[in-house]
């Protein structure tokens, strides 16, 4: 018996607003739902199997013992039974189904294994380019409240000052305690041009504070890119979506053809995106070798090599990363630390390292989110709750964002230039 082919995402910090097929997802970028994308990353390296392909079936655990299912589902029925002759109002057998199948993933005790609703599958299907409506920012759906991980750049919650680490405790008013990620995203939801009021516990004040958030069309940014006067090539990522291998390809054929001394490679507040598209950006940077390797639960194992012949393979190399650097970028930003390749400047990253396998019910129209493997670095590393540890740490304070000055992209210059290792 094979695993059922599903929408697989490697979780960085996952939640349902832009998940597709073979999705690393560190983050969610709130906006109104758009329909799902068919992806094609694995086109671009033939080495990558696609993500649920036979390559990653396996057998289900010898020692599964059959059960007897119409015994065990006796008392079931007859709490179903009981609640339709005795309950005091009338049941809604839909919402008793899908109650049904959360309350039994829950009971797995693992916070990234659960159900969705029809409405949460399809926002669970934004695509990570393109342009949708909404705040602008990446989120993690999974915490007790949802938690912006970084706001996108230029985009309403970052012109409204949110930062990463803010909880979301009340929109318009209304308390979010309790609720679901994704319940919460979708009273942040809304058409642009409206504006939702936002209740942010912020670590650093005592209190928590209201923020109004216009929401508007937000054009999800790719690869953005310079040659610097000192003659250090930059490149910055914020997602991993279906276009950034292309438009990072052609960034560094530019950048490189005017031969610059070193690169920084800029994975901060970058929440994650396709895994495909993560093995390909590691590949512009190692010459061939390991990735990522993904270990599942019956003792099996799936790997990621690079192809050979990255475009910035060679150069010296810098990446920045910080706590909203997550799941792809922590994929990429592993792989260049344990291989030796360049040297990690700035914040621990948001640490996350399992993957779900996003299946269609059948009928319902929603989707079950099942942790099928966990994934690791080159040097076996899994990075979940614990992040990647920078090999030059330069923290960002308040007063360094107000004076608008970059102590992490000054360090990386610096030891480009001076050559540190």
């Amino acid at each position: 018996m094979s695993r059922p082919k599903a929408l697989v995402v490697i979780v960085g910090v996952l939640a349902g607003l832009i998940l597709s097929a073979g999705l690393v997802g560190a983050g969610v970028a709130i906006g109104q739902a758009l329909p799902a994308l068919n992806l094609g990353d694995s086109a671009i390296l033939p080495t990558l199997p696609a993500i649920g392909s036979p390559a990653q079936d396996a057998e289900p655990s010898p020692s599964a013992t059959p059960i007897d299912t119409d015994e065990l589902f006796a008392p079931f029925w007859d709490a179903w039974r009981i609640v339709h002759e005795d309950y005091v109002d009338q049941v809604n057998d839909i919402e008793l189904m899908r109650g049904a199948i959360r309350g039994m993933l829950e009971a797995l005790g693992d916070p990234h294994t659960g159900y969705m609703d029809p409405d949460e599958f399809q926002q669970a299907n934004i695509p990570l380019e393109g342009t949708y409506e909404g705040i602008g920012a990446w989120v993690d759906s999974e915490a007790d409240y949802l938690t912006i991980i970084a706001p996108m750049p230029d985009s309403p919650a970052e012109e409204a000052g949110l930062e990463p680490g803010d909880e979301i405790i009340a929109v318009d008013g209304e308390d979010m305690t309790g609720l679901e990620g994704n319940q919460v995203i979708r009273r942040v939801m809304g058409p642009a041009g409206s504006t939702v009021t936002l209740t942010i516990r912020r670590e650093s004040e005592s209190e928590p504070f209201d923020v109004d958030v216009t929401r508007r069309e937000i054009e999800v940014p790719s690869v953005e890119s310079e040659l610097r006067d000192d003659g250090i090539a930059y490149v910055r990522l914020y997602n991993f979506g279906e276009d950034t291998t292309r438009d990072l390809r052609s960034a560094l054929e530019e950048l490189m053809a005017q031969d610059p001394t070193g690169l920084i490679l800029d994975l901060r507040g970058n929440g994650g995106g396709y895994l495909g598209s993560a093995v390909n950006v590691s590949s512009e940077f190692l010459d061939g070798g390991l990735v990522l390797t993904e270990r599942f639960g019956d003792g099996s194992e799936q790997t990621y090599e690079a192809r050979d012949g990255g475009l910035a393979a060679n150069i010296p190399l810098a990446v920045l990363i910080n706590g909203g650097s997550a799941s792809a970028s922590e994929i990429v930003a592993g792989a260049i630390q344990d291989r030796g390749r360049g040297l990690l400047v700035g914040e621990t990253s948001f640490g996350k390292g399992s993957v779900q396998n996003w299946i269609p019910l059948a009928g319902d129209g929603g989707a079950v989110r099942v942790t099928i493997a966990r994934w690791y670095t080159p040097n076996g590393r899994q990075i979940a709750d614990e992040g990647l540890t920078p090999d030059v740490a330069v923290e960002m304070t308040e007063e360094d964002i107000e004076a608008e000055r970059d102590p992490q992209l000054a360090e990386a210059v610096r030891i480009l230039l001076e050559g540190d290792s």
